[in-house]
């Protein structure tokens, strides 16, 4: 029975402890604040990038990890044993991230290396790297992993609320007099996943009727189904996320594991502190 090891980059939002429980391999993506560059997830998270742009008054960027990170991630996956790797990515529609992982794969003439693109990010794109480590433990073969993790693809559902418009104007992806106007009008952003990009949906009044909205479409994407997993976002909001969390199990049956999980400041540079948002995936 070949051994199968899965890799995936910090974009999945899954948090370090839950990843090692599983055996996943997390290759950062890099937060980069002028000259200094640190790794996601060992070097800095939500909470210390938001403490840091509130204090310089400047959004970092980001950088996809270097073809170089995948090489000895893979590296690290031979040597331990494994005969096969599945790497899961990010969208190749909003990062190089697939792209760096497949030009490692050059390095390794003739071994099994499957580089899957998600086409989605946070805990949707987490919910398949989980999906792929289930069935690797379980002894499936590649060919049944990559083709459960396609289908948990297209069950995955992801909706966020935005707590403002402050950071999206510091991005220049709307102009400061809107975003000073929203605020002043309390209007909460919502995204979703759309064409593997992260894109605004509607702009709702005030931060109840935005995360009932978030239930709301959640159980319009669920159309009946029962939800197979659960995951609560936030960027640097833990007490919001709880709230938002009771106000959707009050109103939607979830499974018993729920996880709430930080969204990682690969992608909550772009969202802005304060999110808070739900990662689903429904039943076949």
């Amino acid at each position: 029975m070949p051994k199968i090891a899965v890799i995936t980059d910090t974009d999945s939002s899954l948090p370090a402890a839950l990843a090692a429980q599983h055996a996943i391999e997390l290759v950062p993506i890099k937060i980069q604040f002028g000259d200094e560059s640190y790794d996601t997830g060992t070097e800095i998270d939500d909470r210390q990038v938001f403490a840091r742009v509130d204090s310089e008054r400047k959004l970092p960027t980001t950088a996809a990890p270097a073809p170089g990170r995948f090489i000895q991630a893979y590296q690290r996956a031979f040597d331990s044993g494994a005969d096969e790797i599945i790497c899961i990515t990010i969208s190749s529609e909003v990062s190089a991230v697939c792209t760096a992982a497949m030009t490692a794969v050059e390095e390794f003439p003739g071994r099994a290396i499957h580089v899957v693109d998600s086409h989605t990010l946070g805990m949707a794109q987490g919910f398949m790297v989980l999906t792929a480590a289930e069935l690797a433990a379980g002894g499936a073969t590649a060919d049944e992993i990559l083709q459960a993790v396609a289908a948990v693809r297209e069950r995955s559902h992801l909706f966020g609320a935005l707590a403002s418009l402050k950071y999206l104007a510091m991005s220049g992806r709307v102009g400061h007099l809107a975003a000073g106007v929203a605020s002043v009008l309390n209007i909460r952003p919502i995204l979703s996943v759309r064409d593997g990009k992260l894109q605004l949906l509607e702009k709702i009044r005030t931060q109840r009727l935005a995360w009932e909205r978030l239930i709301t479409l959640t159980e319009q994407a669920a159309d009946g189904k029962a939800l197979e997993r659960v995951a609560f976002m936030h960027v640097a909001a833990p007490e919001a996320c709880a709230l938002f969390a009771e106000q959707f199990n009050q109103r939607v049956a979830c499974p018993q594991d729920i996880l709430t999980v930080e969204l990682t400041p690969g992608l909550s540079v772009h969202t802005g502190a304060g999110m808070v948002g739900v990662a689903v995936i429904t039943a076949r």
